[in-house]
């Protein structure tokens, strides 16, 4: 079983809160509460990953890309 802990419950307002101790903190500034019958249960928000970590997990592709003339930019005026 997991390790378990005495906690103090106080009031924060009209909200009632609870003191986690420092073994228990959770990453981030957000998480996710839900309670299944008699207990309630914490669980961290995972932030998305940044777009290099996510683009390092993806495998590479095993088809070629089509060529493509590299035309010159045209000069025109944009308003």
């Amino acid at each position: 079983m997991s390790e378990e802990r005495h906690v103090s419950l106080f009031r924060n307002g009209r909200n009632q809160a609870v003191r986690i101790p420092r073994e228990f903190e959770l990453e981030g500034t957000e998480a996710i509460m839900r309670k299944e019958g008699e207990r309630l249960i914490i669980e961290p928000v995972k932030k998305p990953n940044r777009l290099l970590a996510l683009l390092a997990t993806l495998e590479p592709l095993d088809e070629d890309l089509p060529e493509v003339e590299d035309f010159p930019a045209r000069d025109e005026d944009v308003f």
